[in-house]
């Protein structure tokens, strides 16, 4: 089972501006091919079709876990990729009815890059990639074999992190490039984690391949205070009592990456302590969450007094 947390793993920075664009770009990190979903979808069914979970359950922990965590970070970009199509917070905007929309309001969307964001989702994020493809099974491998499948998860982990160095490389609003930062830093950790789990299973040192591309993370200012804080040396259960088991893949004395923060490598039981959801505003000219929301105000204010 999931446990669902109100809360996003870290606290992302409000947008400067309305940037549509950095938010079709960020949707490459959710549903391109190497994209969150897939991170997760791969994880996911990885997990549930794993044989001898028993006897192999610090293997079976660590894909287990690693999945929780990818559900947070689908939620993660898709929070990023709605905050840049939607703005800074405009206080008392959805308090009023959607005005005249005979003066096109939304003129600006012929010339965004996914304007179809905006016109079938209110400018929400959705699983497809920055081109508007959509994300799609074929990007699972889940072949029951244990090597196979964490070799394919540490090739996939490189795989993102060269589409976010991209991705980070054509932002310069700090909410895409927060996401970026900190989605580099955990997937570091993923990736070492799986070259780790093949080390134990295969005696082959293939974490001496990392990073890959070859570009530290403290090269990078998005990273740093996770860095500092020593998030790379962090895997988390994600279970407030199952997965304990993934401490005798990361950790026995093993140690961070080369070129990052020195210390042994720790298991948290539990997740990080996360940050708030950024509340988006509603527009009433685009419908969202309706033409003259009033009503519907006045009766969530009744449902939740109602609730005390």
């Amino acid at each position: 089972m999931f446990l669902r947390v109100d809360k996003l793993q870290i606290e992302l920075p409000a947008p400067t501006q309305v940037d549509p664009n950095a938010g079709a770009a960020l949707q490459e990190l959710l549903g391109g091919k190497y994209g969150e979903m897939s991170t997760l979808g791969n994880y996911l069914f990885q997990s549930f079709n794993f044989r001898s979970k028993s006897k192999l359950k610090p293997f079976y922990g660590l894909v287990a876990a690693i999945t929780a965590e990818e559900l947070g970070h689908v939620e993660l970009v898709s929070n990023g990729v709605t905050m840049l199509n939607n703005g800074p917070d405009l206080e008392g905007a959805d308090e009023k009815d959607g005005g005249d929309i005979s003066g096109a309001p939304y003129e600006a969307m012929k010339d965004i890059r996914l304007a179809g964001a905006f016109f079938s989702n209110a400018g929400g994020a959705m699983p497809m990639n920055s081109n508007g493809s959509s994300w799609n099974m074929d990007f699972v491998t889940t072949t029951g074999n244990v090597i196979v499948d964490l070799l394919h998860n540490f090739h996939l982990e490189c795989g993102a992190r060269l589409h976010k160095l991209r991705v980070y490389e054509s932002l310069t609003d700090p909410t895409g490039r927060e996401v970026c930062g900190y989605l580099l830093v955990r997937g570091s950790v993923h990736a070492h984690a799986y070259a780790l789990a093949i080390k134990n299973l295969t005696g082959i040192e293939i974490e001496k391949m990392l990073p890959t591309p070859n570009i530290y993370l403290g090269n990078i200012p998005e990273c740093q205070k996770y860095l500092d804080e020593g998030s790379h040396r962090r895997l988390y259960t994600f279970s407030p009592e199952d997965y304990k088991d993934i401490a005798g893949i990361w950790g026995q004395g093993e140690t961070a990456l080369p070129g990052d923060p020195p210390g042994e490598l720790e298991v948290i039981e539990g997740m990080p302590d996360g940050g708030k959801i950024h509340q988006l505003s509603g527009v009433p000219s685009a419908f969202t969450p309706d033409y003259a929301p009033e009503e519907m105000m006045e009766i969530a204010a009744k449902l939740y007094k109602a609730s005390r």
